[in-house]
């Protein structure tokens, strides 16, 4: 038996993953729980071990905007390989070995370093960027005229 280090017990694993089935006094059918990041590291964090990470090998020279865009455009593939030939693959990756698991968490950060890195380059503040993204997307698709269609907002009537 493996111990657990009180989080895992609680349903919470070390990433932070919330598990997906909860005990249930009653032994009714139990609902997956929502998904939640872990609060730490924050995108600052992540983005300044980076720069630690590329400065002390002297790598800034060779980490410029358009490399680093190819570099993640290469490691968006690698995480497409993962998914290559399963069809469609339900919410939760069921069927998926732990192995699999931990090289689609290592392809999906390295995408998320190379575009957190991009964005420092090219002086986005992603934070800020995602908020006035997901307001701008509010008014692009109001939930009252796009509920339940995947159409693009385009494709709306007024």
């Amino acid at each position: 038996m493996m111990a657990t280090n009180g989080r895992e017990a609680r349903g919470l694993k070390e990433n932070g993953a919330v598990t997906e089935e909860q005990p249930h006094a009653n032994r009714e059918a139990v609902r997956p729980q929502k998904f939640t990041f872990s609060p730490e590291p924050t995108m600052e964090d992540i983005r300044r071990m980076q720069a630690e990470f590329t400065d002390e090998r002297d790598w800034d020279k060779f980490h410029q905007p358009r490399n680093l865009l190819m570099a993640m455009v290469g490691e968006v593939g690698e995480v497409a390989e993962l998914f290559q030939w399963r069809g469609e693959v339900a919410e939760g990756l069921p069927g998926w070995t732990e192995s699999e698991r931990e090289q689609l968490a290592h392809e999906l950060s390295d995408v998320l370093i190379y575009l957190l890195e991009l964005a420092e380059k090219c002086r986005v503040d992603l934070p800020q960027a995602v908020l006035r993204k997901i307001a701008l997307n509010r008014l692009k698709y109001p939930a009252s005229k796009v509920h339940g269609s995947a159409k693009k907002y385009t494709e709306y009537e007024d």
